[in-house]
């Protein structure tokens, strides 16, 4: 049963690299630490079948929602949990579901978000500034933006969304505050520094640096990698698409140091970045950027720890 194609408004980035990288086979167990709409995890299970599970993670509760109708048809073999990955090594320990043979990340927006009207994720449209992918978070974007000092916009700015017009824009948004919607910070940046440049809205970047701060992206990424070790059984894969060089960077610099050494429990599968085809950027635009790289344990992981409960389902296999 191939379900990939069920939820046309949905395309996952480099579905068939995503799922070579993985070694995904019947049988295996498998996380998605980022659900999305399900494109990756549609994948995984049908290629992992008969046999295979999938646990599912996502911080947002609407992925949950929509990925659990998208993949209804694996509903035996998936546990979907809404979380945020930066706990990747409680959420396996509670629902015993470790060691897995493979573990992906797919960073960056899904198009449930870039596609919310409500959300704040996009200057397409007019909404609150808000950018939280969960709701119970407390800090929004508008609070950072109407909040912070001139020269803490301007930091945000420059090392979250590597904005070279920072302090401008920075300078012009607290001239013009409060700030309550995308369109008024997008008019605003605009303002600063001009219409678009090139390829890029002139307020990419800055969106880009607000929605990295609000949800603590970086540190969650760094934190939820060195989790990911943990869990992965001998030959298990770790498999992360990024989309811009700070997501990039932190997984090549963690991948290469876990494989390097007398102390390494990484193999590097790919020794340089797996792009997508020609082909690919035109069906799927937003692919354009995405990077994947691929990693697999090498060192046998610890067996029978005692925190186990081997009588759960979904240690079965």
């Amino acid at each position: 049963m191939n379900v990939m194609m069920s939820a046309p408004t949905h395309i996952p980035v480099l579905p068939k690299e995503t799922i070579e990288a993985l070694a995904v086979q019947p049988g295996g167990r498998y996380i998605d630490c980022t659900l999305g709409a399900g494109g990756h995890a549609a994948a995984i299970l049908d290629r992992s079948s008969p046999g295979g599970q999938l646990l599912g993670i996502d911080a947002d509760p609407e992925a949950i929602t929509v990925a659990r109708a998208r993949l209804e048809a694996y509903s035996s073999s998936m546990l979907l949990i809404n979380e945020n990955f930066a706990d990747l090594e409680a959420i396996c320990i509670k629902y015993n579901f470790l060691p897995v043979h493979g573990i992906l990340f797919d960073l960056g927006l899904s198009s449930l978000q870039l596609n919310s009207n409500g959300r704040g994720f996009s200057f397409q449209h007019d909404a609150p500034l808000d950018m939280r992918l969960s709701p119970s978070q407390e800090i929004t974007a508008a609070d950072i933006v109407n909040t912070s000092s001139e020269d803490e916009l301007a930091w945000l700015i420059k090392t979250f969304g590597e904005e070279r017009h920072s302090r401008k824009i920075a300078h012009y948004i607290v001239q013009q505050r409060p700030l309550k919607t995308t369109l008024q910070l997008a008019q605003t940046i605009k303002q600063a520094i001009g219409s678009r440049r090139g390829r890029i809205h002139p307020a990419t970047k800055t969106f880009q640096a607000l929605r990295i701060a609000v949800n603590q992206e970086l540190e969650h990424l760094e934190s939820a990698l060195k989790q990911a070790i943990n869990l992965l059984g001998l030959g298990g894969r770790l498999v992360v698409i990024s989309y811009h060089s700070l997501d990039d960077r932190i997984v090549k610099r963690f991948t290469h140091q876990e494989a390097s050494g007398e102390k390494a429990c990484l193999r590097l599968i790919n020794k340089k970045v797996i792009t997508p085809s020609l082909a690919e950027v035109l069906f799927n635009p937003h692919s354009r950027s995405a990077k994947l790289r691929a990693a697999e344990r090498t060192t046998d992981w610890m067996s029978n720890p005692p925190w186990v409960n081997r009588d759960s389902p979904y240690m079965e296999g």
